[in-house]
């Protein structure tokens, strides 16, 4: 190592002197050794120290597997070190291992900084986050993860306030708009507020140097919300991923021709970055916040609501029964009837236990007997949970303190159970919670009195998950992502039984774009992931090399 060093510029010595030797070739590859942190859910792999004096930019990766977004971070911290392709030098952050199969089941977010080079080739250090792969083969639910994990950096206080660009890395040979692809797009637009709109841009991998006509086609079929230029085309930049190939008599030529589009193209990056203005992180915070208790809040209304279904029907067997025995009754004669009864039971959760390093499981109100979120995966205790704000529930009906919360691995469930009742055990049920003046009504009118209480209840929760769709629907910069789809289909449901039919129309146009941009088997699986009791690793994504996905 040290007769390679001889060799080497001596603005490098100090940084090699810190590195791994992978190898000497050229040009000599160095494993740079970063001081690793651990901030909550998410890993901090940093370079250097950071003077606050200096200006930092944060510029968030987010694609498909297989875009070479490791190769595209490498790049930019080179750039930033002022690597030069005639320095015949290579440094890699992001390791290159293969991962064992449980490996490959995490879903880390790392976030990489570079200090202490400023001015070497940029006026600001950088601030790199790295999100695993969308739409690869462990499915929608770990995509699904990805946004926890991104939501709990962007809202901690060590975390990531701001960001300067929200770069999608595609590679310039994706030359159609397939399913995964859309998919792709979809989730991750869906992530951010409106204010981040303008700082979307396509980064370019795989590239010749040529315009990437059919990347920026895939875009422009796609709809993509991002920065556009004067000619309203997508603002994106091009780079080859050969800066670390094995230089030869034969190639050493078209490799220089290669760095320098990169490094042209680097340098057309970092000047948006230097424009682009900086946009905080409170709207995506309120935006991912609000997704997941949308679909908290709905998979508990969607319990409320069948539990109000089923004492509905209840109360009409018992009204049936009384009808039926109304000759009894005027004789003050006592009879038995069948009834379905409705009760509260705990289930146990299939698969509960440790899964991605977090307890999975259900986030349950004792008071109210309800599941308040299914399935939790990342919040290891109730006061973690993102259904829990401001040390109260915003879930379950009473809205109860956190102190009445357990998270276990069982879940609330409603049941029916045939039971023979007796004239007075139906009014004892029915009456215990009556007024007095009430009490002194027939028993049939404080059956239909129990009733309208319930459909008024019912219409209550309707109007309230409504609500939700609506707030996220005015702060999303795509309120269609592939998770609510379900949550759509279910209003649209409810509201058709209840008339409402404006809200009916809104939510109905929202499920037409929806249908255009989420491929069926990807409907198809979010209603199984949706579904109670379903373990995430039930459902995931396989692929084949035409990018046709089953669900499995």
């Amino acid at each position: 190592m040290a007769t390679q060093i001889i060799n080497i510029s001596s603005k490098y010595k100090d940084i090699i002197s810190k590195c791994s030797l992978i190898s000497s070739g050229s040009p000599a590859l160095y494993q740079l050794r970063p001081k690793k942190e651990e901030i909550g859910t998410l890993t901090r792999m940093t370079v250097g120290e950071r003077n606050p004096e200096k200006k930092n930019k944060t510029i968030l990766l987010v694609g498909e597997t297989g875009t070479g977004k490791s190769a595209l971070i490498n790049t930019l911290i080179n750039y930033s070190m002022g690597v030069k392709f005639e320095d015949d030098i290579w440094f890699q952050i992001v390791e290159d291992e293969k991962r064992s199969q449980s490996e490959s089941q995490t879903s880390d977010v790392i976030v990489y900084e570079i200090f202490g080079f400023e001015d070497q080739t940029l006026p600001y250090s950088l601030t790199i986050i790295d999100t695993p792969g969308y739409g690869d083969t462990r499915g929608i639910e770990h995509d699904v993860i990805v946004s926890q994990r991104l939501l709990d950096l962007f809202s901690s206080d060590d975390g990531v306030q701001e960001m300067n660009a929200v770069g999608l890395v595609m590679k310039a040979s994706d030359n159609r708009l397939s399913d995964r692809l859309r998919y792709v797009f979809d989730s991750v637009v869906s992530l951010f507020g409106k204010n981040v709109e303008k700082n979307i841009v396509a980064l370019i991998t795989h590239s010749d140097g040529m315009t990437p006509e059919n990347a920026l086609e895939a875009l422009e079929a796609a709809k993509m919300k991002c920065a556009k230029d004067e000619e309203k085309q997508p603002v994106h930049f091009l780079f080859n991923n050969c800066q670390s190939t094995e230089r030869t008599q034969r190639n050493k030529r078209p490799l220089g021709n290669a760095w320098d589009v990169t490094e042209e193209e680097m340098g057309k990056f970092t000047d948006f970055l230097e424009k682009s203005r900086p946009q905080k992180m409170m709207v995506t915070v309120e935006v991912l916040n609000e997704r997941f208790r949308l679909a908290a809040c709905i998979n508990n209304l969607q319990g409320r609501i069948e539990l109000i279904e089923l004492k509905q029907t209840e109360i009409k067997q018992v009204q049936e029964a009384l009808k039926k025995h109304e000759h009894e009754m005027k004789n003050n004669e006592e009879f038995t009837v069948e009834v379905d009864e409705v009760y509260k039971d705990k289930e146990p959760i299939r698969g509960g236990g440790w899964l991605w390093f977090f307890l999975e499981g259900a986030t349950c109100c004792t008071v109210c007997e309800e599941t308040c979120h299914h399935p939790c995966t990342v919040a290891p205790k109730p006061k973690d949970c993102k259904v829990i704000k401001d040390g109260r529930c915003i879930v379950c009906t009473n809205k109860c303190p956190v102190s009445g919360h357990v998270k276990e691995n069982w879940r609330f469930v409603n049941k029916t159970r045939k039971v023979q009742k007796t004239q007075q055990d139906m009014k004892e049920k029915y009456e215990e919670n009556k007024a007095e003046s009430e009490k002194k009504s027939s028993f049939l009118e404080n059956l239909e009195m129990e009733m309208k209480d319930l459909t008024a209840e019912k219409i209550r929760l309707l109007e309230e998950s409504y609500q939700h769709v609506f707030n996220l629907d005015q702060i999303a910069l795509n309120v269609n992502s592939p998770s609510t789809h379900v949550h759509l289909d279910f209003l649209i449901e409810k509201m058709k039984e209840k008339g409402d039919t404006e809200k009916v129309q809104k939510l109905e146009e929202m499920k037409s774009q929806r249908d255009k941009r989420v491929p069926t088997v990807l409907q198809v699986v979010y209603a199984k992931i949706i579904a109670a009791g379903r373990k995430t690793k039930d459902v995931c994504f396989l692929s084949d090399s035409s990018s046709n996905w089953t669900g499995v």
